[in-house]
């Protein structure tokens, strides 16, 4: 698909399309019209631009999405977003996560995770030419390492400036790339959380509901060297001078009122096969669900409420409630929708198109076939699979393997290792090797592996991978008390769990790992064969989706462009622009959800009883409508959630709601229950995020938290 084809579909389909679609930014100056018609009041080539603000402005955390809102480096995200900050800084004695925290000034400012990152996308450059050129010929695991390589090349060109991170990103299945240049600063500290009765106020009950009374919102800053440049930690460095911030609105918005999210959307599968959809919906999610409400009840009940066992996982709870929850409505709304007949429709009228065109049969012809064909293999081993990528997401496994695979790599020059083993990951390898002290706990870790082991010994054997059998003496016979003991003596035994001996592993060799007596080192000597051949076998399957894929996806861009519809990639957590507007919805019939709620709701809903336990100083100043300066008249109250049209997904998570004037009128934290599914299909009768209101923000840190010398930091329009 020629670039400028890309450009008239978007021109032609935008007006018509409601508020559905994740935009990039270069596409942005062809809806200018369209824009300004919906409520747009800047220039909408500005938003294209992304070393000008408001672009400028908005960052990513490398999983969330945030703002400056300050010219001293002030980061504002979602309170879930710092929730790992938080948590890594919180003990049982001195509880972050339960109280709150608020630095009065710079020096009382707490390092974030190891690890924690803001990154300013500064450029993005289109190198699909440079990515597959000279890889015509190739197939499989070739075609698959010649891209790799071509993208590595690009990205170490990129980073030879210091201070930046760089990326390339596939669009369209591969159709496009495009080249991500980040100023990477290294420096993040905690600057302010409301308590987690304000920050998580209705919990896990509340996750993706409406009506919604969450302040979800918290503060980081930037740091970088005297001399401007990213940097370690250091008490020396200074905060970081952004070259624009966003101004926080104390008007906010009005229903019906024009609204843009910018951000960094993480996954959408808007143009996946219905054998994709049909496998997700009716094995991934109830399989992945089970797991992830597994895990939780396992950390549950082997650490104790309030217990610095539990303080560690409290993030991990959240994750994996959050996206059980999130499965539970896909199942859901799959069931009661034609998701499944629609995109068999789809893929016909598809085919029929093509079929009418011998140019048309001769390029695309065989492409779905042979894509579905790719797909029912890459689903062969599927069970086993998933089980293994919940083991992975224990700690003392996955971290032998790292130490391991990071061992061998050294042993090949910079360029020839596998991404995430190279010099420029080496800082992030040490980051995740130093932040385990605050997220594993030997007891939690030994009790979800045990689970997830007795799950993967069920499987038949030919299922099941020889040498991980011989590692835990996994047979016929399957003994669970000998597993049990097994890892009773692994956990006893090893050394990792100590953060000097893992940072030490990271500069021994091959023969070190193979000599030493830790278990989980000699587990993942045992197993980095095997390891390796199943990699391989992942490469040359992938190798041969990324020749097909493409291919599709250049037939139904065409088909769409023809047809009047939008086209826009799927979400790929590279920066994206959406557009919407403040509104309510009807979840089901006789319900009419409007698009605000109001302080009185809080108390409504308070039981004094977590996950509804709100401030006791907010329940008065709330019974005493102590509205000060955020009253609204329309809802005789100060607003505290809203509803928008904003088509988005995780990753947007901290993103700035602006309104016309590129003003921050809110942040967005989640969407609605029955608008989950939107990761597959955009309906605006229910796709609906929701946003923590700036006033309600603003009310907070006034009134409750007294955060005075954030205030005036910042620049509040009146």
């Amino acid at each position: 698909m020629k670039k400028w084809l890309l450009t008239v579909a978007v021109a032609a389909s935008f007006g018509a399309q409601a508020d559905e679609g994740m935009w990039q930014p270069h596409q942005l100056p062809a809806m200018a019209d369209e824009l300004k018609a919906k409520g747009l009041e800047i220039d909408a080539k500005s938003i294209s631009k992304l070393t000008e603000f408001p672009m400028n402005a908005v960052i990513s955390l490398g999983g969330c999405t945030a703002s400056f809102v300050s010219p001293k480096g002030l980061v504002v995200t979602n309170h879930h977003c710092a929730y790992g900050a938080i948590q890594y800084n919180s003990t049982p004695e001195k509880n972050l996560l339960q109280d709150g925290f608020l630095a009065k000034t710079f020096a009382d400012e707490l390092p974030a995770t190891p690890g924690s990152r803001v990154y300013v996308t500064e450029d993005v450059t289109n190198v699909t030419e440079r990515v597959k050129g000279g890889l015509e010929g190739k197939v499989g695991s070739a075609f698959y390492q010649g891209v790799e390589s071509q993208e590595k090349a690009l990205v170490a060109e990129c980073e030879k400036e210091d201070g930046y991170r760089c990326q390339v990103y596939s669009f369209h299945g591969g159709l496009e790339y495009y080249l991500v240049k980040q100023l990477e600063i290294r420096d993040v500290r905690l600057v302010y959380n409301p308590a987690a009765s304000v920050g998580k106020y209705g919990g896990d009950v509340d996750n993706w509901m409406w009506p919604r009374h969450t302040g979800d919102f918290s503060f980081y800053r930037a740091y970088v060297s005297k001399a401007g440049k990213p940097a370690d930690f250091s008490s020396d460095n200074v905060p970081y001078e952004p070259k624009s911030f966003l101004k926080v609105s104390a008007k906010g918005v009005s229903d019906g009122d024009f609204v843009m999210v910018a951000g960094y959307p993480g996954r959408t599968n808007r143009y996946r096969t219905a054998n994709e959809v049909q496998n997700q919906f009716e094995w991934a999610y109830p399989e992945g669900k089970l797991l992830r409400e597994r895990f939780i009840e396992i950390i549950k009940d082997t650490a104790p409420e309030g217990s610095d066992e539990r303080i560690k996982y409290e993030s991990q709870i959240a994750s994996l409630a959050n996206y059980a929850k999130n499965f539970t409505s896909m199942i859901e709304f799959y069931g009661k929708s034609t998701m499944l007949t629609d995109r068999k429709a789809r893929e016909a009228e598809l085919a029929a198109w093509i079929a009418k065109d011998s140019g048309r049969e001769a390029k695309y012809g065989k492409t779905l076939a042979e894509l579905d064909a790719l797909i029912a293999k890459s689903k062969a081993h599927q069970e086993r699979d998933m089980i293994l990528s919940y083991i992975g997401s224990t700690t003392m496994l996955p971290t032998a393997r790292s130490l391991y695979r990071l061992a061998n790599e050294k042993q090949l020059p910079d360029m020839q290792r596998e991404p995430g083993f190279q010099e420029r990951d080496m800082t992030r390898l040490k980051a995740s090797m130093e932040r385990i002290d605050r997220r594993y706990a030997p007891s939690v870790d030994k009790a979800v592996l045990f689970d997830m082991l007795k799950r993967y010994a069920a499987l038949p054997e030919d299922k099941r991978l020889p040498a991980l059998d011989k590692a835990f003496g996994i047979d016929k016979k399957f003994n669970e008390a000998k597993l049990s003991k097994t890892l009773d003596k692994m956990y006893a035994k090893t050394e990792l769990g100590k953060k000097d001996v893992r940072l030490a592993w990271m500069d021994k060799s091959v023969a070190d790992f193979k000599a030493s007596k830790d278990p989980f080192i000699q587990f993942a000597v045992a197993m980095y064969d095997t390891d390796m051949a199943e990699e391989k076998k992942e490469k040359e399957l992938d190798g041969e989706l990324m020749k097909v894929r493409p291919q599709y996806m250049d037939a139904i861009i065409a088909y769409n462009l023809e047809q009047g519809k939008p086209v826009y990639a799927d979400a790929n957590s590279s920066l994206r622009v959406t557009v919407g507007h403040v509104k309510g919805y009807s979840p089901k019939d006789g319900l009419v959800a409007v698009p605000f709620t109001r302080l009185e709701g809080i108390v409504q809903k308070d039981t004094g009883v977590d996950p509804f336990d709100a401030p006791k100083k907010e329940l008065e100043l709330i019974k005493q409508k102590q509205y000060g300066d955020f009253y609204v008249k329309a809802i005789d109250s100060v607003p505290v959630n809203f509803l928008s049209t904003l088509d988005t997904t995780g990753g947007n998570s901290g993103s700035p709601t602006l309104n016309g004037r590129a003003e921050l009128v809110g942040l967005l934290f989640d969407g609605v229950y029955e608008s989950i599914i939107g990761d597959w299909a955009y309906d605006d009768n229910i796709n609906r995020s929701i946003q923590v209101d700036s006033r309600y923000m603003l009310w907070v840190m006034k009134y409750l938290d007294h955060a005075d010398n954030l205030l005036a930091e910042m620049e509040i329009v009146k």
